[in-house]
């Protein structure tokens, strides 16, 4: 029954914004690390951004790096991630994950090493 549900996709024009939630059921959110990845079509899913399991840190990559913003809401068991500034390259399905490793650095985890998964929601950016 442990689940990660995201939502908040959908279409948006270049420059716009989207924020994407991700609602976790079945375990307590405040012990994991959060990661968001991204699969555009034909490519294998990459990391967009990961945050400390007490949200003290966030690393980013480097193409959303000033655009996107990771947070968590634990009161709400949530995950966010605020999406501005949008472009054509970021379309893709956004996938949110978690895992319990501690880590120096939430960016040093392999994507194979998330140990819960969400279904993913797609953004679409139009020209």
């Amino acid at each position: 029954q442990l689940q990660l549900v995201e939502s908040g996709g959908g279409l948006v024009q270049a420059g716009g914004s989207l924020r994407l939630s991700c609602e976790a059921s079945g375990f307590n959110m405040d012990d994991y690390i959060i990661g968001w990845f991204c699969q555009a079509p034909e490519k294998e899913r990459e990391r967009v951004s990961c945050i400390s399991e007490d949200g003290g840190s966030t690393n980013y990559a480097g193409s959303v790096k000033g655009r996107f913003t990771t947070f968590r809401d634990n009161d709400k068991n949530t995950a966010l991630l605020q999406m501005d500034g949008l472009k054509l390259e970021d379309t893709a399905v956004y996938y949110c994950a978690v895992v319990n490793l501690r880590v120096e650095v939430c960016s040093t985890v392999a994507k194979a090493e998330y140990a819960y998964w969400g279904q993913g929601t797609r953004v679409t950016v139009s020209s």
